[in-house]
This record gives structure tokens, C-alpha cells and sequence, in this order.
């Protein structure tokens, strides 16, 4: 028995360590080869000095992004949403307790920062009202009566995974809220839940072209036909990337994906960087006239703001040309608005902020009596109740947001979305990660994040003392500026009196 367990441990002792030469045989090899490679060769000069070492370098960085987000950063640093923004998310997509203790840990003295300003007599609780649908395009055919400010904005099917389009399909009727399809067309996914859509008119209008890559209004109509399809919008530009198109990465382009886009399969998707008949005020308001007259649905448009001497020529033109020629919405996005893949000096340094554009918008179509005839979507780093609270304020009708809703499916700001590796299977095309994405759980957390937000956004308006948020305007918010905070009537005076638009009852 002994000799048999001496010969065992022997053998053992053999075999280990002939294991453990091999190991150390093979990394002497693969580290001499790594050695004369990093020696060689010219490009990196990190390398060339520190052989091996220097490579830990790039390991290093490349960790960096995750050690920050759990170990470093305090609860409000992180860029482009810290911990406390994301956390709320979180919580209410997951309908857990959303209450905190002992303070804010929000810097109440920072340029930038929003007050509410509440009133000794907050409304009671009923005394509140339901906030009530909102009609737009009175002036169509079929107009749409849109029963929530909050909804889902455009993420297209390509840069999303068939799972994460799915939950929001699902997530989006079960809230009672739109969801924009994005520039990538329509896939059945998108229908597959039964929620209200917006159909987004792309540069390359993808899904409503034809092979000369031009507008086929018997694709736009079949569209229309569906019930489902409630409003097309057309996008000029987007917040991340202004002056460029859409971007989809050739490993993103699966067969599904060029199939639902009409385009080839693996090959990058790069839209063009305007719509070739859109070059001004007259051929934008032409355009959305034709695509109404095919479609009997409203009809708007995307943008952000850069230039601003443009919008008095364009209400202008609204003007002479009638009532039937507005845009039915026009939805304003952001310079800090988000996307999957961007050029960073687009994304860093062009256009306007949302809380810069949108009362310069706003003011101008008030001072042109179109404000109750053009409904104002807002867009743009949206994803927490000040933040939507605020727009509304300003003058938004409705808030979308992408991020919100993407924090609210599981993403963990791993600033992966360009690479096809996304770790929770939300911007990935990858099998293996998307199995990490259960639609069908998901698509009740994206309806509780709805909800939720919903209900706070309902909280502050009752503390400002009126009975639901339509009814903020900007004597109900004031905003730090050097020196102080400043009421937002005062800071931006145009709308100093209260905006009541026209409340539609769903069906009327």
C-alpha cells in the first residue's frame, strides 16, 4: 500500500513538475519573441524602451475605465452619467425603495445646478391631476394623441441587439409610452410588443429607399398602414455627432440587420451626413409636407442647435406658407446627447446644450404664435426627473431619452457600444453576450423606469403647486449661475407668462 502511494506521488511529482518546465519553457520563448518583437519595431516607443513591461501599459489603461467606475470616482464625477444619476435609474427600474438619508450629496452651489422652487401650499393628493394626452398634428389626417411625456428615443436595430429592442418594444407598451425606432428601419422586433412607434426618416433612409437610395413613398405608405406607426420623424441632425451620419461598424452588420436596412451584409454603414433634398428652409418644410401627404400621420423633425438666426426666417416661412405647412414637432437634441459611435470632436465641441437651445427654440416660436402648433420634443442626457422637470419647464411638450432607458435594460457605461462587445448584450451582435439579456424581464424594469420617473416628475410639480407638470413653467425653476441662483422666467424672459397647450383627450 505504501510503495503504491510512493510511486502515485512520484508519478505526481513528475508530472508537475514536467508541467511546470514546460510552463516555464513556453514563457521564456513567448517572452524572448515579445522582447525582440517590442526591440524591433519602430511605431511604439514605450515598447521599443521598456520591452515587455512597457505593454502592461496599454493593460493598464484599458482597466483603467473599470477601476475609475467601482473603486476611484465619487458618486458624482463620472462623466458621461456618475454613479448617483445611474443609481437612481436602477433602482427605479427595478422598483426598489428610492429614497436616501442623511443629505444630498449634490453640490447646491455649482454653475449649472437646478432648483425647484416650491410653494407654502403644495398641491394634495387629490387635488393632483393625471397628466393627460397631448395631441399632435392636428392638422393631419390621423394625428396622434400621445399619452406620456416621457418615451423611449431613437436607437436603431443595429446599433441595439435583437434582445434590447425587444425589451424596449415590450417595456414601451407596458408604460403606455412611443418608442423611436432610429434611423436603421423597421425590424419586426420593434413591432413585436404592440407599443406605439415613431418611425425615424435617416439620412440614408434606410428602410424607405429606393436602389437609387431616394425616398419610395410606396415603402413610406405601407409604413403608414400600420397601426402601430403613430408619427415620422426626420432626422437633420443628432446631438453626439452633428454634420455627420449615422455610423454602424461592419462586425454590427449581421445578415438580419442588412436585410431590415437594405443594405449589404458586413459591410459598415456610414449614412450621409444631410438628406440630399433637404438644403433649406423651403425644400425642409416641402419635404415634411410630402412625407404627411403619403403618410396622414404627423410629421417632424430632428436637430440639434447650432446656428440659431435661422429659426426667425423659418417660422417666417411657416407663416406665409399656413398652418398646414409646420412641422407637427420638432424634436431638439443636445450637443452632450449620446450615440454608439462618434468622432469625438463632434461629440466634445459641436452644437448647443439642451439648456441653452431649447428656450431659444422655444422663445421663438412663441414670439411667432406657433408654439401650440408645433409640439417640442426634448432630447439629450435626459435620464433623471430634475433633468426632465427642467425641460418641461423651459417649454418641452414631451422628454425622450436613449441612455435613461438603456441604464434602465442593465448597461453598465462599459463604453463598449462601437466594439460589439458589450458586456450585458445590449449593443452587441454577439450570441454568447446577448443570452445575458432576457427580454421579457427587462421590458418590465424599462416600464417601472418609465413609471417611476413619471411619478417623481409628478412629486416636484405638486411641490411646486400645481397639479401635474404640464403646468411647470419657468417661474417654477431657477438654475445657479456665478453668484447665485436665478430664477429661469428671469434668465430666459420670453415665456414669463404660463404655456397652456392644447390638452386632448386619447380618442378625441
Amino acid at each position: 500500500m505504501n510503495e503504491s502511494w510512493t510511486q502515485a506521488a512520484v508519478i505526481f511529482i513528475v508530472v508537475v513538475g514536467t508541467l511546470l518546465l514546460l510552463t516555464i519553457l513556453g514563457l521564456s520563448i513567448t517572452g524572448f519573441r515579445m522582447y525582440r518583437a517590442d526591440k524591433r519595431q519602430t511605431v511604439h516607443s514605450i515598447r521599443r524602451n521598456y520591452p515587455i513591461i512597457g505593454r502592461f501599459r496599454y493593460v493598464f489603461e484599458h482597466l483603467g475605465e473599470f477601476l475609475r467606475q467601482y473603486f476611484f470616482a465619487m458618486d458624482r464625477e463620472e462623466m458621461p452619467f456618475n454613479r448617483a444619476q445611474r443609481s437612481w435609474v436602477y433602482r427605479a427600474a427595478k422598483n426598489v425603495d428610492n429614497t436616501v438619508a442623511f443629505g444630498s450629496t449634490r453640490d447646491l452651489a455649482k454653475p449649472g445646478t437646478y432648483y425647484f422652487l416650491n410653494c407654502p401650499f403644495p398641491t394634495l393628493e387629490e387635488d393632483a391631476a393625471q397628466t393627460q394626452p397631448i395631441r399632435i398634428g392636428t392638422h393631419c389626417r390621423i394625428p396622434y394623441d400621445a399619452p406620456s411625456f416621457f418615451n423611449i428615443s431613437a436607437m436603431s436595430f443595429g446599433a441595439l441587439s435583437k434582445p434590447a429592442i425587444q425589451a424596449l418594444s415590450m417595456g414601451a407598451a407596458k408604460a403606455g409610452c412611443w418608442m423611436n425606432t432610429g434611423e436603421g428601419g423597421l425590424s419586426k422586433y420593434h413591432l413585436e410588443g404592440g407599443g406605439d412607434l415613431v418611425f425615424q426618416i435617416g439620412t440614408a433612409k434606410y428602410g424607405v429607399c429606393d436602389e437609387q437610395g431616394k425616398l419610395d413613398d410606396a415603402k413610406l405608405k405601407a409604413l403608414a398602414d400600420l397601426e402601430q406607426v403613430k408619427m415620422f420623424e426626420i432626422k437633420l441632425s443628432q446631438g453626439a455627432k452633428p454634420g455627420k451620419g449615422g455610423i454602424l461598424p461592419a462586425e454590427k452588420v449581421t445578415a438580419e440587420i442588412a436585410e431590415t436596412r437594405g443594405i449589404p451584409e458586413g459591410l459598415a454603414s456610414i449614412s450621409p451626413n444631410r438628406h440630399p433634398e433637404i438644403s433649406s428652409i423651403d425644400t425642409l418644410l416641402d419635404f415634411v409636407a410630402h412625407v404627411r401627404e403619403v403618410t396622414g400621420k404627423p410629421v417632424g423633425f430632428k436637430l440639434v442647435l447650432g446656428t440659431t438666426h435661422w429659426l426667425k426666417e423659418f417660422c417666417e416661412n411657416v407663416n406665409a406658407r399656413g398652418a398646414d405647412s409646420a412641422p407637427d414637432f420638432i424634436t431638439l437634441d443636445s450637443s452632450d446627447g449620446g450615440t454608439g459611435a462618434a468622432p469625438m470632436p463632434l461629440m466634445d465641441s459641436v452644437g448647443l446644450p439642451l439648456r441653452d437651445s431649447l428656450p431659444l427654440l422655444v422663445n421663438q416660436l412663441i414670439r411667432n404664435n406657433l408654439k401650440e402648433r408645433i409640439r417640442v420634443i426634448a432630447s439629450g442626457k435626459l435620464i433623471n426627473p430634475t433633468e426632465v422637470a427642467v425641460a418641461i419647464c423651459m417649454g418641452a411638450d414631451f422628454v425622450v431619452s436613449a441612455r435613461g432607458f438603456l441604464f434602465g435594460l442593465g448597461c453598465i457605461q462599459a463604453l463598449q457600444c462601437n466594439k460589439n462587445t458589450c458586456p450585458t448584450g445590449i449593443t452587441t451582435h454577439n450570441p454568447r453576450l446577448q443570452q445575458g439579456l432576457v427580454p421579457d424581464v427587462k421590458a418590465i424594469r424599462i416600464a417601472n423606469y418609465h413609471n417611476n420617473l413619471v411619478h417623481e416628475v409628478e412629486s416636484i410639480a405638486h411641490s411646486c403647486g400645481v397639479t401635474e407638470p404640464r403646468q411647470l413653467t419657468r417661474e417654477h425653476a431657477a438654475v445657479v449661475v456665478d453668484g447665485g441662483a436665478v430664477a429661469l422666467n428671469l434668465l430666459y424672459p420670453e415665456t414669463s407668462r404660463r404655456l397652456k397647450p392644447e390638452i386632448m383627450e386619447k380618442g378625441n
